[in-house]
C-alpha cells in the first residue's frame, strides 16, 4: 500500500519512523514549512523534514493546502492511504476525500476527550489519571471521525507533557501499524464518537502558564508539568521573570506565593492556597534551566518574598 505522511513536530517524526518500518511504502511526507527560530532566528527543518530526508522520503512543505494547493502533490504520489500525525493544519475536503483507504489521524487522547491542538498538555494540566493514542478514520469535523483502535496509559503522579509526548509516540507508532492492517485486510471496526462527551484541549498560552498561587499545590504541580518543556509554568520573583521546570507538594502554610525557605535537598519551599510546593528546577530571566539549590549558591534567595507580586 502507498501511504503519504503529514506531520511536522517530534511526536510526528516518530509516527512517520514506525510507519516507514513496514511493508507498505511511505511515498512522501507532507510538513508544514521551516520556520525561524532561536536568538537568530535561523530557519530551521521541521522534525518530519529531517526524519523524512534521513529515511530517504520525499518531502513536500506547501505554504497551504486551500484551493486545491496540494492536489498536484496528491495526484503525483497517488497515495493508497494518508495518515496524519500532529500536522498543524485543518485538511481541506479534497485531501480528507482522495485516498482509497482513507485519512487516518493518530490522535494522542482517550477520545472524545481532548480534541484539538493540545491534548497531551491538558490531560496532564487537568490530572487525569490516564490518556492514550485513538486512531481514527477523519471526517469534516475537528477530531470528530470514527475511532479504528485505542490503547491507553496511566499518566505518572509527577510526569512531565515531554516524558508523556515521548511515550505516547511509541504507543502511538505500535497501535498506527496494527490499525493500517485492519484497514487494508477490511477487519477494522469503526466506532462512531459520542459527541456528549466531548472535551476540548485549545492552544497553551501565556495567560494559561502564568501560576495563581492561590490554587492548590496539587493543581499548581499539574500545570507546572503539563507546561514542561515548553513553555514552562511562570511566576515572578521581585518582578523578574522566573519559570518553575519541576516542583514537588509538601506541607506548608503561608500567604500564597510566600517563600517559606530554602530546604537542602529538597528545594524552596513556596506556599499555596492549600499546602505548598518544594521548587526544585527553576529558569530566570536571561538564565539557563537549573537546580534551585545550584542558583542559591550564587544568587540570594530571601525568605518572605511573595512570588508573582510586582516586586
Amino acid at each position: 500500500m502507498k501511504i503519504l505522511f503529514m506531520g511536522t513536530p517530534d511526536f510526528a517524526a516518530k509516527i512517520l519512523e514506525a510507519v516507514a518500518g513496514t511493508r507498505h511504502s511511505v511515498v512522501g511526507a507532507i510538513s508544514q514549512p521551516d520556520k525561524p527560530k532561536g536568538r537568530g532566528h535561523k530557519l530551521m527543518p521541521t522534525e518530519v523534514r529531517l526524519k523524512a530526508e534521513e529515511l530517504g522520503i520525499p518531502v513536500y512543505q506547501p505554504n497551504t493546502l486551500k484551493n486545491g494547493a496540494a492536489k498536484e502533490i496528491l495526484d503525483e504520489l497517488e497515495p493508497d492511504m494518508i495518515i496524519v500525525a500532529a500536522y498543524g493544519k485543518i485538511l481541506p475536503d479534497y485531501v480528507i476525500d482522495y485516498p482509497k483507504y482513507g485519512c487516518i489521524n493518530v490522535h494522542p487522547s482517550l477520545l472524545p476527550k481532548y480534541r484539538g491542538a493540545a491534548p497531551i498538555q491538558w490531560a496532564v494540566i487537568n490530572g487525569e489519571e490516564k490518556t492514550g493514542v485513538c486512531i481514527m478514520r477523519m471526517d469534516y469535523g475537528l477530531d470528530t471521525g470514527d475511532v479504528i483502535l485505542c490503547e491507553d496509559t496511566e499518566i505518572g503522579e509527577y510526569e512531565t507533557t515531554g516524558e508523556l509526548f515521548d511515550r505516547l509516540a511509541e504507543l502511538g507508532g505500535e497501535v498506527l501499524v496494527e490499525a493500517i492492517d485492519k484497514i487494508e485486510n477490511g477487519t477494522a471496526e469503526y466506532t462512531p464518537q459520542n459527541h456528549e462527551e466531548h472535551t476540548y484541549a485549545p492552544m497553551i498560552t501565556k495567560d494559561i502558564a502564568t501560576i495563581d498561587w492561590s490554587k492548590p499545590a496539587e493543581e499548581i504541580s499539574k500545570l507546572i508539568c503539563g507546561l514542561n518543556p515548553y513553555p514552562l509554568a511562570q511566576t515572578t520573583y521581585k518582578g523578574q521573570g522566573l519559570k518553575i521546570a519541576e516542583a514537588y507538594v509538601t506541607d506548608g502554610i503561608g500567604t500564597p506565593g510566600k517563600i517559606l525557605g530554602l530546604e537542602k535537598g529538597f528545594g524552596l519551599i513556596v506556599a499555596c492556597g492549600d499546602g505548598a510546593l518544594y521548587v526544585k528546577t527553576v529558569q530566570f530571566a536571561g538564565s539557563k534551566k537549573m537546580d534551585i539549590e545550584d542558583y542559591a549558591r550564587g544568587h540570594e534567595l530571601e525568605k518572605g518574598v511573595i512570588l508573582g507580586a510586582d516586586k
